[in-house]
């Protein structure tokens, strides 16, 4: 019997009402809604369903121009609250 690993994908959104950077990204952001994907695997051998985060991925999305353009970034999910943190109490 061969072994399958299950993984799922979650996508939230997070809203900014000021400029923001985030770790690991070169440049800022404007204020606005972005998507946030959460890559999960199963975690095998357990008694009951169990997931374990294997990838965040932050995209944003730009209609400023004639063409609709979405960059990904992988990010660290820290990296993130940290950047609303900040957003928060600006």
């Amino acid at each position: 019997m061969e072994n399958v690993m299950t993984v799922r994908s979650r996508t939230d959104s997070v809203v900014f009402k000021h400029s923001f950077c985030i770790e690991g990204i070169d440049r800022p952001f404007p204020p606005g809604t972005y998507e946030v994907v959460t890559d999960e695997e199963e975690i095998e051998g357990l008694s009951f369903l169990a997931f374990r985060r294997i990838a965040t991925s932050f995209r944003a999305t730009d209609s400023r121009r004639a063409r609709l353009t979405t960059e990904s970034f992988d990010i660290d999910p820290d990296d993130l609250k940290e950047a609303l943190r900040i957003d928060a109490v600006a």
